[in-house]
């Protein structure tokens, strides 16, 4: 009797390892791939903001300025993977002129990092995704607009 009790129970401690690994291994790894595509949209925000700051200290113009940092935020979001249509940017100075030597010149990014595999159905995307956001300051030169 205990012969045939003990081997119906062979085999099944590999049984339970592999369908609990797998039942904990399928979450963790999709934790890991949404954590690194936040992180990812983080520092590409980021260096969107950094990167389009610089630029506008850099302008001869308002124009000229406003066209650099859009030019530099659409490059650097592509860079990471991220839509630059739907981020949006923000440029405020704490003086009239932002050209102005010594004028601090802020940038602000955000945008949206959609989680990874999630399907376009039912516009799941727009649910499933995470706001991410940057600022960065420059201060315009107090050497700017002199021309040796």
């Amino acid at each position: 009797m205990q012969r045939s009790r003990r081997s119906t129970e062979d085999g099944s401690a590999s049984l339970e390892f592999l369908t609990v690994g797998v039942i904990l291994l399928v979450p963790l790894v999709y934790l890991v791939l949404a954590v690194a595509a936040v992180q990812a949209g983080a520092l590409g925000v980021e260096g969107a903001a950094r990167q389009a700051a610089r630029v506008a200290v850099l302008a001869a113009d308002t124009d000229a300025s406003d066209a650099a940092v859009d030019r530099a935020v659409r490059i650097t979001l592509a860079d990471y993977g991220i839509d630059a249509a739907a981020a949006s940017v923000s440029v405020a100075c704490d003086r009239a002129d932002c050209l102005e030597p010594g004028a601090r010149v802020r940038v602000s990014v955000v945008a949206r990092v959609e989680l990874p595999l999630v399907p376009d159905v039912l516009s799941l995307s727009t649910i499933a995704s995470v706001p991410v956001e940057a600022t960065a300051t420059q201060t315009v030169s107090r050497f700017a607009g002199v021309r040796p």
